[in-house]
């Protein structure tokens, strides 16, 4: 399958600790994107940093079988990553990570015949790969890939708050769509409200900006105004990869319909189909976000 889409950014093992001990599960948030994307149908390659040991091998089977593919430059020599995830009672959680992070520079090569480009997370601010995946963003705006960008913030991992803000601001610079969560948004612009911070992050560049609330559903900046989605009401069994899912919705939408940056109508329809992929998500446990064929279900 050729490679509509390249994700740049970690994989590692989520482990989650519950009542009943220890779950080992596959996840990294840009890794949860291209599983998602790759079950909307789109031939996705993921770039990413994993150990040549058993952790390894069961992030790229699991990448490999949701159908997408993991770039053969993503194996290194060190353990793989992990992230220690502790449930709250609403069902998010908290981690502690054990995680390093770089990544080969990306090529015109690369980038020959894809159309879309999404990175965030972790490896936009750990360095060294940081740097990489900034450049990789710049190059992908160059060759008229759409890009697109989700801080998902690690406040542990991230440095200090004035050079995660200005790291931020030069990803978004290079973004067509820029998604995060209101509780980046909050440790972003603590200062601002949740409209406020869309005009922000719009103001660098960015021409679609969408805002994840929760149980208050998605909130969006595009080039017509303000528009807005409800949340698919579900028995949350937790919220991993709820965010990931909303965003491989929006980067699948995008290049379903590239009247989504410029059509209301498009944008609320996108929306609407995140806000169910996110709660689809949430419904059941981990990151696993669902198929096509799923989404469509739900949306009637």
């Amino acid at each position: 399958m050729d490679t509509d889409v390249l994700v740049v950014g970690e994989a590692l093992i989520d482990i989650v600790t519950g009542e009943d001990g220890d779950r080992e599960l596959v996840g990294g948030s840009p890794a949860n994107v291209a599983v998602g994307l790759a079950r909307q149908g789109h031939g996705t390659r993921l770039l990413t940093r994993v150990g040549d040991d058993e952790r390894g091998r069961r992030i790229a089977e699991q990448i490999g079988r949701s159908g997408a593919r993991l770039d053969e430059r993503s194996f290194s020599g060190e353990p793989t990553s992990t992230a220690r995830a502790r449930l709250r009672a609403d069902g998010s959680a908290e981690y502690d990570f054990a995680i390093t992070w770089d990544v080969p520079a990306i090529t015109a090569d690369d980038l020959r015949g894809v159309r879309a480009v999404h990175t965030g997370s972790i490896a936009l601010f750990l360095e060294p790969g940081g740097v990489a995946v900034l450049e990789t963003l710049r190059a992908a705006r160059a060759a008229g890939a759409i890009v697109s960008v989700d801080p998902n913030i690690r406040p542990a991992l991230v440095g200090d708050h004035a050079a995660a803000l200005a790291r931020f601001g030069e990803a978004a610079a290079s973004a067509d769509l820029v998604k995060l969560s209101d509780e980046d948004a909050h440790w972003l612009y603590p200062d601002l409200d949740d409209e406020e911070v869309l005009d922000e992050i719009a103001a660098l560049g960015p021409r679609l900006v969408v805002l994840t609330r929760g149980a208050e559903g998605l909130l969006a900046r595009g080039p017509h105004g303000l528009v807005e989605a409800a949340p698919l009401v579900v028995t949350v069994a937790d919220t991993i990869g709820a965010g990931d899912a909303a965003m491989a919705s929006l980067v699948s939408s995008a290049l379903d319909d590239d009247r989504l940056f410029t059509s209301p109508d498009a944008l609320e329809a996108a929306l609407r189909r995140a806000a169910v992929t996110a709660g689809i998500t949430v419904s059941r446990a981990g990151a696993n976000p669902p198929t096509r064929a799923e989404v469509d279900a739900r949306l009637g």
